[in-house]
């Protein structure tokens, strides 16, 4: 039984990749493409996979000027 002494790694999204997974997939596509990014690497950083931190760190931005903007 190997790996029983680890704990199981949980992914856990922040708030912000829990809101980019609401939106929809037009918006979505948007988002990434304004982040210089693939729909695909956009999904997976909402879900929590490692991507690489520039890409992390433009749909960061994208996403939280688009919920300020949408607050407005």
């Amino acid at each position: 039984m190997r790996g029983y002494l680890q704990p199981a790694l949980k992914k856990v999204p922040t708030e912000t990749q829990t809101a980019f997974s609401k939106l929809s997939r037009h918006r979505r596509s948007h988002l990434a493409k304004a982040a210089q990014t693939t729909l695909v690497k956009a999904s997976q950083w909402a879900r929590g996979d490692a991507v690489a931190p520039e890409v992390a760190e433009a749909l960061e931005k994208a996403v939280t000027a688009h919920l300020a903007k949408k607050k407005s």
